[in-house]
C-alpha cells in the first residue's frame, strides 16, 4: 500500500528524548525528507502519537502516511518507507568489496 500523498515522514519528538536524537542523528544521514513535529509543542501531535502509542506520548514515533512505527530503528523505518511510501525513499547503497558476499551482513 503505498500513499500518493506521502512527501515527508513526520518524525514526532520531544526536547530532551535521547532516543529521538539518536534517530535524527541517523535520518540526517540518508537523503530521507523528514518533518520534524516536536509533541510538547502541538497538542494535536502529542494525541496522534497517544493513538498509536497505548496512550502514551512515546517518542520518537514517526508516521509515513496513516502508517505510524514506535520508536523504530533506523532499518525499520526504511523498510516502512520503501513499503509504504517508496516514492520518497532514499536509494539503498551499493554493496560493494566483501560486504557484498557475506550472507550475515545483508
Amino acid at each position: 500500500m503505498t500513499t500518493d500523498d506521502t512527501t515527508a515522514v513526520d518524525f514526532y519528538w520531544r526536547p530532551g528524548c535521547p532516543f529521538c536524537m539518536m534517530l535524527r542523528a541517523k535520518l540526517l544521514r540518508v537523503d530521507l525528507p523528514v518533518r520534524e513535529i516536536n509533541i510538547w509543542e502541538a497538542p494535536d501531535a502529542a494525541d496522534r502519537v497517544r493513538s498509536v502509542a497505548g496512550g502514551n506520548e512515546t517518542v520518537p514515533t514517526v508516521f509515513i502516511g496513516e502508517h505510524a512505527l514506535v520508536n523504530p530503528s533506523l532499518k525499520e523505518l526504511l523498510s516502512a518507507v520503501r513499503t509504504h511510501a517508496p516514492e520518497i525513499a532514499p536509494p539503498e547503497p551499493e554493496r560493494t568489496g566483501l560486504r557484498r558476499w557475506l550472507p550475515w551482513s545483508r
